[in-house]
């Protein structure tokens, strides 16, 4: 809708007529905001919703059909076959936008078509979601994968006042931080309350009546009545390579920065699309909210009669667990070293505020930078309150491609109720570049 909407400012109605298929019930709402939803920050699943249909429709003047699915994309008769109102049609296009977003990953698994087992990709997901926990009250819940989606299920368990188990097959939650951040998010989880298994793989899930009641993994059983899905996702490319549309190696749509697929006139966006890491300079698929708009953004102005690129991204994410905020940008240590950095690393200790300042909490940097150049390379930050937010400005710095000894200087805020005079970023980039001259 980002795109239908940048178009349509552009060209109006009589010009460019905008027709938009979604296979559900909602658009432009934040399916971020669906655990807050869950855990009761957000009262109603409505106010996750940023435009109604109703707006595109009269306001835009687009031609929005829900509960419509694209099954079919013909380039050559400039075409596509859709499912919806109880019959199969075919509807023509001169310039066609692919947005269809990430595929959750479902475990193969006996046992996996349970009642009790939910994925939180959409906001029908949420709305499922809270019914499911209404009706039958479960008092332990499971959370399968320790991403960010896994974490943010987790608390919002926890806020509901469930037993929370979550079960990983890596030694650690968080698997895009290195192991010594990655080690502090499982010491933050369990002092919240959540039991750990680690290391353990799904197996399956035993039921009783047709609804979960234990998910089994490589090391035992765990009761539950009720299981959160967080295994991730892969791009939903299969409708473009079915069209002879060419996909990268991470699975994603191939785009150009203007968005623009292999297929004369046609575009794609968000998760389903491949994006240029720009300091490994490698492909990567990485879901998230902020790429997907900008990209929406791009391909709508370009569809318009404007210019504009989408030049890639570093990476940067963050999340909570309660009290605990995580944060992330560029490359981890093994991600570095894999795209053929040598690298070194630092990890600093500081407070989000002036130390005698009431409400100062703990906050460790953890900077990663290349050997010889001190590029800074990649970020990780883990803390409270006041923490995550500052991997902004690493973020910006690993954008301009700056070095460690260069953030030294950075002109950054001080005032006690914010920060101490060094900032803890300063700080961090202090260390590591005083660890690059101690190696020199």
């Amino acid at each position: 809708m980002s795109a239908a909407s940048q178009a349509r400012k552009r060209r109006p109605a009589d010009d460019l007529s905008i027709v938009a298929f979604e296979r559900g019930q909602h658009v432009s709402y934040s399916a971020c905001g669906i655990p807050y939803l869950v855990a009761g920050d957000v009262s109603e699943p409505d106010d996750l919703v940023a435009r109604r249909p109703e707006e595109f429709r009269e306001r835009q003047r687009i031609d929005l059909r829900l509960s419509s699915t694209v099954v079919a994309i013909d380039t050559d008769r400039r075409e596509v076959t859709v499912r919806g109102d109880g019959r199969e049609y075919r509807e023509p296009f001169d310039q066609l936008v692919i947005a269809t977003g990430g595929v959750p990953a479902r475990p193969d698994v006996p046992g996996a078509d349970a009642q009790g087992i939910h994925g939180v990709q959409n906001l029908e997901d949420g709305i499922r979601l809270l019914s499911y926990l209404d009706a039958h009250g479960p008092r332990r819940a499971v959370v399968v994968g320790g991403g960010y989606i896994g974490l943010e299920m987790a608390e919002a368990m926890l806020r509901r006042g469930l037993d929370v188990t979550l079960v990983d097959a890596a030694d650690q939650p968080m698997r895009t931080l290195d192991a010594d951040m990655g080690g502090l998010v499982a010491d933050a989880l369990r002092a919240e309350g959540v039991t750990l298994r680690l290391g353990e793989r799904l197996g399956g899930f035993d039921t009783r009546a047709g609804r979960v009641a234990a998910v089994r993994t490589s090391a035992g059983e765990i009761p539950a009545d009720l299981v959160i899905l967080g295994l991730g996702a892969r791009p939903a490319s299969g409708l473009a390579r079915d069209a002879g549309i060419a996909i990268g190696e991470t699975g994603g749509i191939r785009v150009d920065r203007r968005m623009r697929t292999s297929a004369e006139g046609v575009w794609a966006a968000g998760d389903c699309v491949e994006n240029l890491h720009l300091v490994s300079q490698r492909p990567v698929a990485i879901a998230l909210g902020t790429h997907a708009n900008k990209q929406g953004r791009a391909a709508g102005i370009n569809i318009g009669g404007g210019y504009a690129t989408f030049p890639g991204v570093v990476g940067t994410a963050v999340t909570k667990i309660c009290a605990n905020e995580v944060a992330r940008t560029g490359l981890s240590t093994a991600e570095a070293e894999a795209a053929g950095f040598a690298v070194y690393s630092v990890v600093t200790e500081s407070t989000t505020r002036a130390g005698y300042f009431p409400g100062a909490k703990k906050i460790k940097i953890k900077i990663i930078a290349e050997c010889t150049s001190g590029r800074l390379l990649g970020a990780q930050i883990v803390g409270q309150e006041g923490a995550a937010k500052r991997i902004d400005a690493l973020a910006v710095a690993l954008w301009h491609r700056m070095t460690v000894e260069e953030m030294t200087s950075l002109d950054l805020s001080y005032a006690p109720p914010f920060a101490p005079v060094w900032d803890p970023v300063l700080i961090a980039a202090r260390k590591a570049a005083e660890a690059l001259q101690s190696a020199s």
